[in-house]
C-alpha cells in the first residue's frame, strides 16, 4: 500500500465513521448533559444521558442545523404523561431543556398550595426522607422530598420547599392542541411551563420542539470535585448509571 492510498483509506474510514455517528445521533439517540438541578432528584448536575429519538418520531429539530424541512412531526408516537422529555425552548430554540411532561393537549393544569392538579385531580404526595443536595460551593443542604403520583401516570420523586419560588399557586392553564406542559421535578428550583414564554418562562411546548425521551443515564460525575484532584476517584457516580424513570 502506497502512502497516498493509505492516507485515502484513512480519510475514507474517518468520513464513514463520522457519517454513521451523525446518523445515529440524528435518528437513534442524542447525548446531553445536565447543567442544572431543576430535575433533581431524578437528574443531578453532572449526569450525562441519551435521549431516544424514535419514540416521538422526527421534526426539524431532530437533525443538525434544523435540516429537516417539514412542519410538525413524522413517524413515532405521541409522548405520555410522566415522560422525561428533552426539547428546544419555544422562545429560544437554541436552548435545550429537559423536564417531565405532566400535561397533554387539552388538559387543564394547575398548582394549588404546591400540589399539582391535572383536570381537577390532585397528584397525591407521599413524604420521603429529605434529599441531600451539594451546592456549587460544596455546602450540603437538605430539601423535602416526596413521591408524586401523577393522575393515570407513573410515580416519581419530587422536591418541594413551600413558598420558595412563588409558583405554588397558579391559575388553571389549558394546554393547547399540539402542545405539552412541562415541570421540573425540583419544583422549587425550576423554570418551566408554570411561567409563560412571554414572561421569560417555558410556557406550553409545541410538539415539533421535542427532541427525544430521556431514557438512559450513561455517565455521571460530581462536578464539585473536579477542582480537587484528591477527590477525583470518588467523583465518578457509577451507581447513577442506568435507565431513567
Amino acid at each position: 500500500m502506497t502512502g497516498k492510498s493509505g492516507l485515502w483509506e484513512m480519510v475514507r474510514t474517518v468520513t464513514v465513521a463520522g457519517l454513521l455517528a451523525l446518523g445515529a445521533r440524528s435518528v437513534v439517540a442524542q447525548p446531553f448533559h445536565v447543567p442544572s438541578g431543576s430535575m433533581e432528584p431524578t437528574l443531578e448536575v453532572g449526569d450525562f444521558l441519551f435521549a431516544s429519538k424514535f419514540p416521538y418520531g422526527y421534526s426539524r429539530y431532530s437533525f443538525p442545523l434544523d435540516a429537516l424541512p417539514i412542519a410538525g412531526r413524522v413517524l413515532g408516537h405521541a409522548p405520555e404523561r410522566g415522560d422525561i422529555v428533552v426539547f428546544r425552548l419555544p422562545r429560544d430554540p437554541e436552548q435545550v431543556y429537559v423536564k417531565r411532561l405532566v400535561g397533554l393537549p387539552g388538559d387543564v393544569v394547575q398548582m394549588r398550595d404546591g400540589v399539582l392538579h391535572v383536570n381537577g385531580q390532585p397528584a397525591a404526595l407521599e413524604r420521603l426522607e429529605d434529599f441531600v443536595e451539594t451546592g456549587a460551593d460544596g455546602a450540603r443542604r437538605t430539601i423535602p422530598q416526596y413521591v408524586e403520583h401523577l393522575p393515570d401516570g407513573p410515580t416519581h420523586r419530587v422536591l418541594h420547599v413551600a413558598g420558595r419560588d412563588g409558583l405554588d399557586d397558579t391559575p388553571p392553564l389549558r394546554v393547547p392542541e399540539g402542545h405539552y406542559f412541562m415541570l421540573g421535578d425540583n419544583r422549587s428550583n425550576s423554570l418551566d411551563s408554570r411561567v409563560a414564554a412571554t414572561a421569560g418562562g417555558v410556557g406550553f411546548v409545541p410538539a415539533e420542539n421535542l427532541i427525544g425521551r430521556a431514557d438512559l443515564r450513561h455517565f455521571s460525575v460530581d462536578p464539585t470535585a473536579l477542582d480537587e484532584p484528591a477527590r477525583w476517584p470518588a467523583a465518578l457516580r457509577l451507581d447513577r448509571i442506568g435507565l431513567i424513570h
